[in-house]
């Protein structure tokens, strides 16, 4: 598994102490530039203002919805004729429950493992991406720092909700969780309320 700042591989696992205790030390210098502002309104917000969702960006020939379960998924399969595209079935081990979840593609399926935004658009949104550009945005929207495969039910309850108001029920995942919702908030340069701020802060000196 990489570091609690990087993109998940396919592991529930802790990172080794020393590294955790490492990088969130890092994410704590990293959180102390970002500023503290009060939570904007949400007048304006829509998920079209991010882009067409699951685009192509990165040009490979693939959506990104589909990058990232080949990325998170253990044992995949793909279907025929997509050149190992278009993701069928496998295996996730969730970050966010610690839990083991089979992901078959189907209508009726597929909503047991959905993609999740780190940091919540709708968050982002009243937190500095109304003054990103268009294309900033979509960005924000694609990057895999800011995407994990995740258990849908546990991503339904999170919903838009930042570090103040949600943290993962796998306790051995918040450190990693925390340091990526700062590392994306500094990348693209939005704020943090002063709530989550210090919610952020003490996760991650309690990581050290």
């Amino acid at each position: 598994m990489g570091g609690i700042g990087s993109a998940p591989g396919n592991s529930a696992t802790q990172a080794p102490r020393g590294d955790t205790a490492r990088e969130a030390a890092q994410a704590l210098v990293q959180l102390g530039d970002i500023p503290v502002k009060g939570r904007a309104p949400k007048t304006g917000y829509s998920r079209d203002e991010f882009g067409p969702a699951w685009a192509d960006t990165d040009r490979n020939g693939c959506d990104t919805r589909n990058d990232i379960l080949a990325r998170d998924l253990t044992g995949e399969t793909f279907k025929a004729g997509t050149n190992n595209c278009v993701v069928m079935t496998g295996t996730l081990a969730d970050r966010y429950t610690g839990t083991s979840i089979t992901f078959v593609r189907g209508q009726a399926t597929s909503s047991a493992v959905q993609i999740d935004h780190i940091v919540p658009l709708s968050d982002a949104w009243q937190k500095g991406a109304q003054q990103l550009s268009g294309d900033q945005r979509r960005e924000l929207a694609n990057d895999p720092l800011n995407l994990m495969a995740a258990d849908g039910p546990t991503n339904g309850a999170k919903g838009d909700k930042d570090a103040a108001t949600w943290l993962p029920p796998n306790r051995a995942f918040r450190c990693e969780y925390v340091a990526r919702q700062t590392a994306v908030k500094a990348k693209y340069d939005l704020w943090v309320t002063r709530a989550e701020h210090d919610a952020i802060a003490g996760i991650l000196q309690g990581c050290q």
